[in-house]
């Protein structure tokens, strides 16, 4: 019997209300309405969205926010139905009244209705679009690879958001990307480009200079752009070079060999001379890795104490992949004619000493040429006898010949 009266008393309650609001309508005449229409919303996931209805001319009537696709009564008046904490409803001189939503996710897209309680109803409505901003997937993206000079390389790169993201490829340093465009020839060669749009990059017959950080850039137009760094190396045999390949010293004399090397993956160095002498003492080595490439500087000093020390000398690289050489001579300086006692030798080149080498019999006719030949030349340059010292020059030549 008491809930019957209880319930009695709410329906009379809504009776009056209902009665006083359409006297009041009825003596001013005024029917509220909307001042503009509902604006539609875009709001980043985790952002707060705010949703605005504009009323006039409210009077005792009442403001009401609903989920359309739902039929979800959210807020009635300055009271919220839903059970949802990130909904909050607030307004400004009953005439501006906001629907706050805080923690935007995903599932708080869609339309928004703003309802007047008139009779017939009034209502409006808004669009909560979410957006999401991108993120890279990376069970579905490249990771950091090793390939062999002269094979084809494919990078992926997947990424989530909401518009769809964009993909940009672009290296590090804004080097230039060996990219076969379509249409072209494969067998023609890679063009070089800054950037490429698109998931996946094709990188035909790479090569040691294409080496290093490519960057997989997703962006959306939503805040905030994401990239991944993929690393991509290149293996290839040594490349060896000499600055000088031929050094010309006396004996007693040092030379410097000097000999750069560069390679991936790191190379075993050395020095070796003639045909398979293994150098040790004296070798330098200094080794960075600059450019995704090993980068060597090999030095060793030769010191020239004998005969044998002259000769070729070879710089060697390998690694896994091959091995590579550059070779060195070191030859021994032709020196002046000298003449010797017992027995007299002409020596034109102290390397080839027992071919070139010649005794002379008969020393004093030797040694009255040689002075002869001499005063005469020194003669011609005062301007006496120039031409006796040439044929002086020409019978001591062709007696060296002869003997």
């Amino acid at each position: 019997m008491a809930t019957t009266k209880k319930v009695l008393h709410v329906v009379a309650l809504l009776l009056a209300q209902c009665v006083v609001t359409c006297v009041q309508k009825d003596v001013s005449g005024i029917d509220p309405k909307f001042s503009a229409p509902i604006s539609n919303v875009t709001v980043p996931v985790g952002r707060e969205g705010v949703m605005t209805c504009t009323v006039h001319d409210l009077h005792k009537y009442k403001v009401a926010w609903l989920r359309v696709d739902t039929q979800t009564i959210l807020t009635i008046e300055t009271l919220v139905i839903t059970k949802s904490e990130r909904v909050s409803i607030t307004h400004t001189e009953q005439r501006i009244w906001q629907l706050r939503i805080k923690d935007i996710q995903e599932s708080d897209k869609g339309w928004y209705m703003c309802q007047i309680n008139t009779d017939p109803m009034k209502s409006q409505m808004g669009y909560l679009d979410v957006v999401v901003p991108p993120d890279i997937l990376d069970h579905q993206t490249s990771q950091d690879l090793t390939v062999p000079e002269g094979f084809n390389v494919t990078l992926t790169c997947t990424a989530s958001g909401v518009p769809d993201p964009t993909i940009l490829w672009k290296r590090a340093g804004e080097k230039p990307l060996p990219l076969l465009l379509p249409g072209d020839d494969l067998f023609a060669g890679s063009k070089l480009v800054t950037a490429h749009e698109g998931s996946v990059l094709n990188i035909f017959n790479i090569q040691r200079d294409n080496a290093g950080a490519y960057h997989c850039i997703a962006s959306n137009g939503v805040s905030p752009t994401v990239s991944k760094r993929i690393l991509v190396t290149v293996d290839f045999a040594p490349i060896v070079r000499v600055p000088a390949r031929q050094y010309t010293a006396e004996i007693g004399q040092n030379v410097t060999l000097e000999c750069f090397v560069e390679s991936h993956p790191d190379p075993v160095t050395y020095w070796m001379r003639g045909k398979g002498e293994l150098i040790l003492p004296g070798s330098t080595e200094v080794k960075h890795f600059a450019e995704h490439v090993y980068k060597v500087s090999m030095h060793t000093q030769i010191h020239l104490q004998r005969n044998s020390d002259f000769g070729i000398y070879k710089c060697v690289a390998k690694n896994g992949l091959g091995i590579s050489e550059d070779a060195i001579k070191i030859q021994k300086r032709i020196s002046k004619i000298t003449i010797q006692d017992d027995p007299p030798t002409i020596v034109l080149d102290e390397r080839h000493e027992k071919k070139l080498g010649k005794t002379v019999s008969q020393k004093n006719q030797f040694r009255e040429l040689v002075l002869l030949a001499k005063n005469s030349v020194d003669s011609g340059a005062n301007g006496r006898h120039p031409a006796t010292a040439v044929i002086l020059l020409m019978v001591l030549l062709s007696w060296m010949i002869s003997s």
